[in-house]
């Protein structure tokens, strides 16, 4: 069954935001992001759930992020972790990740963390052990795809990912051209055969449920197109997921509120140029469009 997702079904989507609730009735994020070559990666990502509603953010960062999180991460909290000799997390911050995340509402996995086999071995080993929501984007995906068994131990549905199309392509072993010329088919077969939901990005988003439910985005425009963006959907989606939404539920919504940040931020500075901190700064009129549907 395919839908389409549009203001009046985001509208719907959108989670209470009661009156005397607190910093702790929202949910708490944990972000694992970031390395040394790509430190920008794990900011956005903070800000996008910070911008969701949710009550806390914590960003599980190598240790040697920890000086450029305490000047960029103003609202969000770090939590340094043991890297490599490169910057990017390893094996030695496995086990601290692990403890930290055992009690949050939702794990965002993946931002600018690399491609170390170190990286690597700490991905493939967290996976299957984060009992929270899921949200997989960007190198965690890249990771993940050299062993996509990894999913399987997880809860039918608990895991939403993320890939561009040429992410699609490593995940799937087709090529890019072969997943943009049927985004539908592979977006289905990879939901159900893995369990996950998938957010296939591009020109009219896909949202796949492994049951077989699919969602056709209509928000966002080619403004889009820029480093970053990506970073700032993972961040919101788990930022979602924190304040307790049901995975399909926070996929759908998420890409909508994403894409109509996208499109609000194209009138006010261009497509043409805009940059990704340009979505962010517009999440909060999305927000205003749908709460003024309700």
């Amino acid at each position: 069954m395919t839908e389409h997702t549009t203001l009046q079904t985001a509208a719907r989507l959108l989670p209470p935001r009661p009156d005397d609730g607190h910093k702790g009735t929202f949910g708490h994020v944990f972000l694992l992001a970031g390395s040394r070559r790509y430190p920008g990666a794990m900011r956005l990502a903070c800000e996008g759930a910070g911008r969701s509603g949710a009550g806390l953010v914590t960003a599980g960062i190598p240790q040697t992020l920890i000086g450029v999180a305490a000047v960029t991460l103003l609202e969000s909290m770090g939590l340094a972790l043991p890297d490599t000799a490169t910057g990017a997390l390893g094996r030695d911050a496995i086990e601290p990740a692990m403890t930290f995340a055992q009690d949050k509402d939702s794990v965002v996995m993946g931002p600018g963390l690399g491609a170390d086999d170190e990286t690597l071995d700490f991905v493939l080993a967290c996976v299957p052990r984060i009992a929270a929501p899921l949200v997989l984007d960007a190198d965690g995906l890249n990771l993940v795809a050299k062993n996509v068994l990894c999913l399987i131990p997880r809860p039918t549905g608990s895991t939403i990912v993320t890939p561009h199309p040429g992410e699609m392509a490593r995940l799937t072993g087709l090529s890019t051209k072969e997943v943009q010329s049927q985004r539908e088919t592979v977006a289905a077969s990879f939901a159900k055969t893995h369990r996950v939901i998938v957010v296939l990005k591009g020109f009219e988003t896909i949202v796949a449920h492994p049951d077989g439910r699919m969602a056709i985005n209509t928000t966002g425009n080619s403004g889009m197109g820029t480093g970053g963006t990506g970073d700032i959907l993972a961040g919101l989606l788990g930022g979602l997921l924190a304040q307790g939404m049901e995975p399909w539920d926070a996929a759908r919504l998420g890409v909508w509120l994403h894409g109509c940040a996208g499109d609000i931020a194209a009138q006010e500075f261009t497509a043409r140029a805009m940059i990704a901190r340009d979505v962010i700064a517009c999440l909060p009129k999305a927000f205003a469009t749908l709460e003024g549907t309700l």
